[in-house]
């Protein structure tokens, strides 16, 4: 009987240069995975594999020298300890993501959070060619944002409020930016300088910097034959309601434009950045 390998693909298992032999890849969402979840996937590398793992670039697992004759067990073997065959191919791939101001200080989003949503709505779905998000919290950029055809980026407006200053300087010290600057008894922040990183709420003793979180997105990223980073064609985005209609309009796009086997940067690039612009304009205002 024919092997159906393209069908093998999407499902996760890709071919090796062993002949009948198959590195798995798994579905994980944010980078996180369970204690159950890393015991099961070592019991199968053990028994269906070579006994090792490999961890993806971007934050997956993949269990190599999987025989195709084990491909069914296999699957049943994960689902047990709640894994699931990621995918490949044309159609959106694994969602990335940094910690999150959930354990990390510099946070300025619940990146894990965002991840799961972005999975939920897009996850595998059928495109020209591969499609990536990523999800970092903050101007740190562990997650590196502008490598993924839509890349988010967790971010704060800030306000100062001179009642609640006591002057003592150390947001000034905390901006890397040289946004801030004291004189004559008053705090002055260039906004043009402003990169909406949020250390100056972080570090105030008394409050006297008000942070509203929010979102910078990124178009276009590529990091492979052809290197482009993401351009941020928006400003601030505000709401969860906001991106996501960004992001629905971004990957409704490249649906519409794209060629088979052209990356996102590519038909922005073909079809015009202006036509995409305006389209982004008219998701961010709802």
């Amino acid at each position: 009987m024919a092997v159906d390998y393209a069908a093998l693909k999407k499902g996760g298992f890709m071919r090796q240069k062993q002949k009948n032999t198959f590195s798995l890849r798994l579905q994980v969402v944010g980078g996180n995975l369970t204690a159950e979840n890393l015991k099961k996937i070592a019991e199968v590398a053990e028994k269906y594999g070579d006994g090792h793992v490999h961890l993806t670039s971007r934050q997956s697992v993949e269990i190599p020298f999987v025989k195709l004759d084990d491909v069914e067990e296999v699957k049943e073997e994960l689902a047990k300890g709640g894994c699931k065959p990621g995918v490949c191919g044309p159609r959106v791939r694994t969602v990335t993501a940094c910690q999150g101001n959930q354990i990390c200080p510099s946070g300025n989003i619940d990146t894990y959070d965002i991840a799961k949503k972005l999975d939920a709505r897009y996850y595998a779905r059928e495109l020209p060619h591969k499609f990536k998000f990523g999800v970092t919290g903050c101007q740190n950029n562990c997650l590196k944002a502008e490598e993924n055809d839509v890349g988010i980026k967790g971010a704060m407006v800030v306000e100062w409020d001179e009642p609640s200053c006591i002057m003592c300087g150390v947001c000034v010290k905390a901006c890397r930016e040289g946004a801030i600057t004291m004189a004559d008894g008053k705090i002055i922040l260039d906004t043009d300088k402003c990169n909406y990183c949020g250390r100056c709420a972080k570090a105030c003793p008394t409050d006297a910097w008000k942070g509203e979180t929010g979102y910078l997105v990124s178009f276009g990223g590529l990091f492979g034959n052809t290197i482009h980073r993401g351009e941020e064609l928006l400003p601030v985005v505000k709401s969860e309601e906001q991106l996501f209609r960004i992001t629905d309009a971004a990957i409704q796009f490249f649906a519409d434009n794209a060629k088979p086997s052209e990356r996102f940067q590519f038909t922005l690039e073909r079809v015009g950045l202006d036509k995409f612009k305006e389209i982004l304009k008219e998701a961010y205002n709802g």
